[in-house]
């Protein structure tokens, strides 16, 4: 499972995750293995056969992180999605929405606390505007671990 914050304006108006010319989410999940081919934003209900699902943590409002206040932020709501589904990993696309759903600041990579059963993530945020903190090594390591954790059951 991925979690950004919100839909940016683009995507919002596409009405399709990480829709914005510059976001490299789509090329990203092909590069590291976990999609076969790269996918366009509009096909996003496809990744549910990858195993891959995809949310925000804030529902009710559209825009980049500098738009959004703390009260924006459903940590609630997202940790009892967590809870229902149960997926193997949640990816944070980005520090703000991790950083809002623990209540304090985060690192990349894999976290000391994870939800139940559920092991998280913090990436590099693919969206454009953040281009200055991206580092693919995280993304890779994600990959990693789902691949030899899967391979394992």
């Amino acid at each position: 499972m991925f979690c950004g914050s919100a839909a940016g304006s683009r995507s919002a108006r596409a009405r399709a995750y990480y829709a914005g010319p510059g976001n490299l989410f789509w090329e990203v999940l092909h590069r590291i293995g976990l999609t076969k081919r790269k996918f366009a934003p509009q096909e996003y209900p496809l990744l549910i056969n990858c195993r891959i699902g995809l949310t925000d943590m804030v529902k009710k409002r559209v825009g980049n992180d500098g738009d959004l206040a703390p009260a924006d932020f459903q940590p609630t709501l997202f940790r009892a999605k967590i809870q229902h589904y149960r997926p193997l990993a949640v990816g944070f696309n980005g520090k703000r929405a991790a950083r809002e759903f623990y209540g304090y600041p985060v690192q990349y990579g894999l976290q000391a606390e994870g939800i139940d059963s559920t092991v998280v993530f913090v990436l590099p945020s693919t969206s454009g505007a953040a281009r200055g903190f991206w580092d693919e090594t995280y993304w890779g390591a994600l990959a990693d671990w789902l691949k030899k954790t899967e391979g394992s059951e």
